[in-house]
């Protein structure tokens, strides 16, 4: 009986609670959990804290997933913060900028052999390989701004042999664009005439005797730009010249392997195309987003477009041209020669995600540095090339906080 003499009141049991809980989110299950002990046990259920981390960010799906030390409780409010810091972007709170040096020459170009979703229990590092005219290969351990001392890290590169040679353009330079999952290669000349090629990675790899490898060749003009759809198996989508040569136009095909017994055609659909307006300078970087986004460096602007030409953002947040594009499923990075980098973040409220600017990080001084170069990212750190105006390339990295702390106004 409660108080008063009224009737009892049903209690919900931890089954019950549990399908109740299932519809909360983060903020109303921490709530929760502070009513009683019974609401707060059912509160950490393990399965609660993996569905909101699976609704939040599909990278939970993949396979290279590790919770590590953590439960999946502690990882959602780990990665929240973490995200929050990332966005605000405060120097001293919210991340350490170190200058990293050891290359005696120029760094030609850099990469994460750290996996982009890393561990946030502090088990793993965030680890970046350069490459310099100084003929060396170093990795580097970000957070502790150095190359690789007391760890050893071993890079390898398989024995090379030939496995097939077609013979498509003539001599000259051949761009190559690998899709996500391998199995394509797109192939273009430069300074040719001649339209890219599109190649089935496995007919390259297991060839036929007196076959040639299964390829389409691109209804379009020779290209000037080019790049995959990170959420599509198999969407390509090209800049190039239209026929009159008077306009540059992005056409979007998939493309799918159809098998006729021994033999393989590549079949290429056009699933878009639009114009570019003759007001825009022709962009020199490419990149998309998901399967309906391309982001356009032009100079220092920065445009965001469907892949029917919609715009959805512009920025011109550069005074000197962008140099590099970073892009993850979280944000995008650019580097400029005015020696800064700029950090958006993606709004995935609407149909369309839609970039939003949040701030600059700067780098060292333009006494001695001529701009950065190339820029690159995971989950907790970002990494800058900066080069000097006279001597060697530097790294600029910028490492963000990973363990929790309360207080900090993270959601």
């Amino acid at each position: 009986m409660e108080a008063g003499g009224g009737a009892a009141r049903p209690r919900l049991g931890q089954h019950e609670l549990l399908h109740v809980f299932s519809f909360l989110g983060a903020r109303d299950l921490l709530r929760a959990a502070q009513v009683d002990k019974v609401w707060n046990e059912v509160s950490e259920t393990k399965e609660l804290w993996r569905q909101l981390c699976l609704r939040r960010w599909s990278s939970c799906r993949g396979p290279q997933m590790v919770l590590g030390t953590q439960t999946w409780k502690q990882y959602y409010l780990c990665r929240s913060r973490l995200e929050f810091r990332m966005e605000s972007g405060r120097p001293g709170k919210d991340f350490l900028c170190k200058a990293i040096a050891g290359h005696t020459g120029e760094i030609r170009d850099l990469a994460y052999i750290s996996p982009n979703e890393c561990r946030l229990d502090g088990k793993e590092k965030s680890v970046v390989c350069t490459v310099s005219s100084d003929c060396t290969v170093r990795a580097w351990d970000v957070h502790e701004a150095a190359c690789a001392q007391g760890t050893l890290y071993t890079l390898t590169v398989p024995g090379l042999h030939v496995v097939s040679r077609v013979t498509e353009f003539p001599a000259g330079s051949v761009g190559l664009a690998c899709s996500p999952d391998h199995q394509w290669v797109f192939v273009s000349a430069q300074n040719s005439d001649l339209g890219p090629k599109v190649f089935y990675t496995h007919s390259l790899l297991f060839p036929l005797e007196d076959e040639p490898p299964a390829s389409t060749a691109l209804p379009t003009g020779p290209s000037s730009g080019v790049c995959w759809a990170p959420d599509e198996t198999a969407r390509l989508m090209v800049m190039h010249k239209t026929d009159t040569g008077s306009q540059l136009a992005v056409t979007t095909y998939d493309l799918r392997a159809k098998k006729s017994g021994n033999r393989v055609n590549v079949l290429a659909q056009q699933v878009a195309r639009f114009l570019l307006p003759d007001s825009m300078p022709a962009p020199h970087l490419m990149k998309g987003h998901g399967s309906q986004v391309l982001l356009l460096a032009s100079e220092s602007r920065l445009v965001q477009l469907t892949i029917h030409g919609r715009q959805l953002a512009a920025f011109q947040d550069h005074r000197r041209p962008i140099t590099a594009l970073w892009v993850d499923p979280s944000r995008v990075v650019t580097s400029s020669l005015d020696l800064s980098l700029r950090v958006y973040v993606w709004n995935k409220e609407d149909e369309f995600p839609v970039l939003e600017g949040c701030y600059h990080l700067l780098g060292g001084s333009h006494r001695w540095a001529s701009g950065f170069t190339h820029v690159g990212g995971d989950c907790a750190s970002i990494v800058a090339v900066e080069a000097r105006s006279a001597g060697p390339s530097i790294l600029r990295s910028y490492c963000f906080r990973v363990q929790p702390s309360w207080g900090d106004g993270a959601n």
